[in-house]
């Protein structure tokens, strides 16, 4: 019988690691409640945004605070193309991807001249543009609360509840996945990691360090503003509130607490810093007199927030990805000496 915790092929490990991933991602909706469901979307929709900002940052070595202005712009467009023009939702996802090559070439422009901290005080600027239209655009047509987006239909099935856009969002996650590995292992993704390391020595070696810097601009903040897409359908309405620019820092922490330069790292950190005010939530219910501290809850959360920045940063700086590894590592060791053990008896 196969044994995979003792087994020496890597194959047949990452066999049965995608077996067993698969099985639970097909049960979980199956058995789990709206609310688990509703976070596991929310997981999902952190995740594409992690993953985009993982070939900005933790690859190509750009740093960028305008994540969030991204997202915005990819959910403004799905809303004022459903609003005004009726496009179909998920038609509007090909514009929105086409709306953040546009804004990645252009804020991508002055990491040609700019590096560190005058890069990402640079990038501010696409969040502060975009979220300035939007709420222009709120405000003269009248959308107070926000632009309401109607359920999306995939192949007649209307998107009404939280199974169907658990797989939409599933299937989302793994096309990402897929795409961004596929980037990584080709041409493109050698010469972002050859420029992240030393500029000057990528260009010796005869990569065009400003092509390399626009395409993973544009490729990363494409995908972002799909994500933004995604996620003016799945709540089903658009408003400024929603993109507070605390909300670039959050990606910028997922990257770090998942292990900076790591695809698993991107979906480590994102479900991670998604489930963490949740989970603060829940122990302060917990605590005596939980009612009286349901109003400072969000502090709880912004303090959970950077005692784990600072952990991760100070402690391990290759995040959760570094911890796993060190774990495997451990284990392996500990089951050679186990098995030597075995035969010297």
């Amino acid at each position: 019988m196969f044994d995979p915790a003792t087994s020496d092929n890597p194959g047949a490990l990452s066999w049965v690691r995608g077996v067993v991933l698969l099985a639970v991602a097909i049960l979980f909706p199956l058995l789990a409640s709206p609310f688990q469901i509703d976070l596991a979307c929310q997981v999902f929709l952190a995740c594409i945004g992690a993953l985009s900002l993982m070939i900005l940052t933790g690859f190509a070595g750009q740093v960028s605070l305008g994540h969030a202005g991204l997202i915005a712009a990819g959910a403004f467009t799905t809303g004022i193309l459903t609003k005004e023009l009726n496009v179909p939702v998920f038609l509007t996802i090909p514009v929105a991807a086409v709306t953040g090559m546009v804004l990645g070439l252009v804020f991508g422009l002055p990491s040609l001249r700019l590096r560190g901290l005058y890069l990402a005080v640079s990038t501010l600027a696409l969040h502060f543009v975009v979220i300035y239209l939007g709420g222009e655009y709120e405000t003269k047509r009248g959308f107070s609360t926000g632009i309401l987006i109607e359920p999306p239909s995939i192949f007649g099935y209307h998107l009404t509840d939280g199974r169907g856009w658990y797989v939409v969002l599933l299937v989302a996650v793994a096309l990402v996945f897929w795409l961004v590995r596929n980037l990584l292992r080709g041409r493109t993704g050698r010469a972002w990691g050859a420029m992240h390391v030393n500029e000057a020595v990528a260009a010796a070696l005869g990569v065009n360090v400003p092509r390399a810097k626009l395409m993973a601009f544009v490729i990363s903040s494409a995908i972002t503003a799909v994500g933004g897409a995604l996620f003016a359908s799945y709540r089903g309405f658009v408003s400024v509130d929603a993109f507070p620019l605390m909300l670039s820092v959050q990606y910028v922490a997922m990257i770090i607490v998942g292990g900076m330069g790591s695809l698993a790292g991107a979906i480590l950190g994102a479900a991670f810093l998604t489930i963490l005010p949740y989970a603060i939530e829940a122990l302060v219910m917990l605590l005596p007199g939980a009612s009286g501290h349901a109003n400072q809850v969000s502090a709880f959360n912004y303090t959970a927030f950077g005692l784990v920045m600072i952990l991760f940063l100070v402690l391990e700086p290759g995040g959760l990805v570094a911890i796993g590894r060190r774990i495997r590592s451990r284990l392996s060791i500990t089951r050679v000496r186990a098995r030597a053990v075995e035969k010297a008896l």
